[in-house]
């Protein structure tokens, strides 16, 4: 009896031997640790990657209206008609029918249950305006009932608001913004600074003049007279 409870606790200590080395070991060969890069981005739901919002600013609305396509716009529409129609009289549906909607008031649409947070928002739908909401609704009025994430792509919201204004609304667009030009900065660097060294500070020879002496300039006038 007590050879046959030896030899099973031999094998228990054992296996508990067998099982710490195993651990030790799987512990030295893998290891847990942070990677030095992520494997791929998250892009969040606003377009932004990782929610951070850093990326380049986009042009702004009136230079993307200058170029923008209305017949892309009505491609791009396609991924509201689910809930909105845009025809004249049409009717609403899950949103509002948004005909002739470029200029009016946020929550203008008569009978349309507007969110709260949507009619609390102060001014008209300016293109600026729409380019805002078109980018992301919930940062554009938190709270919002719209479920719609967003369009990421600037341009892309500019052919949907090009499109929209050619429905109902025909406002004119705004005047586009004039790149700087390239010659103003070049101008401006090569406008020498009043206490440049080429254009000499008070009292101090310009770089490259001659410098004088005092004293042998009194001496030489001795010797003149």
């Amino acid at each position: 009896m007590d050879n046959r409870m030896n030899t099973i606790a031999g094998w228990v200590l054992f296996g508990c031997a067998s099982a710490l080395g195993l651990s030790i070991a799987s512990g030295m060969i893998y290891h847990s640790g942070k990677p030095e890069k992520a494997g791929y981005p998250v892009e969040s739901a606003d377009g932004g990657e990782g929610g951070g919002g850093g990326g380049a600013a986009a042009e702004p609305i009136a230079n993307r209206l200058a170029k923008a396509d209305p017949a892309k716009g009505a491609a791009s529409f396609a991924k509201c008609a689910a809930c909105h129609t845009i025809t004249n009289g049409g009717a609403n549906g899950v949103g509002p029918n948004i005909w002739a909607t470029v200029g009016k008031p946020h929550g203008h649409m008569p009978g349309f249950g507007y969110s709260d947070a949507l009619k609390g928002v102060p001014g008209n739908w300016t293109f600026e305006a729409l380019d805002q909401w078109l980018a992301s609704p919930r940062k554009y009025a938190p709270g919002t009932k719209m479920t719609f994430a967003g369009l990421s792509d600037p341009q892309e919201r500019a052919n949907v608001i090009a499109y929209m204004n050619a429905q109902g609304s025909n406002l004119p667009l705004p005047a586009a913004e004039a790149a700087p030009a390239a010659g103003d900065a070049a101008g401006n660097a090569a406008a020498p600074d009043a206490n440049s060294t080429e254009m000499g500070n008070a009292g101090t020879p310009a770089s490259g003049a001659p410098s004088v002496d005092p004293a042998a300039a009194t001496e030489a006038a001795k010797k003149g007279h």
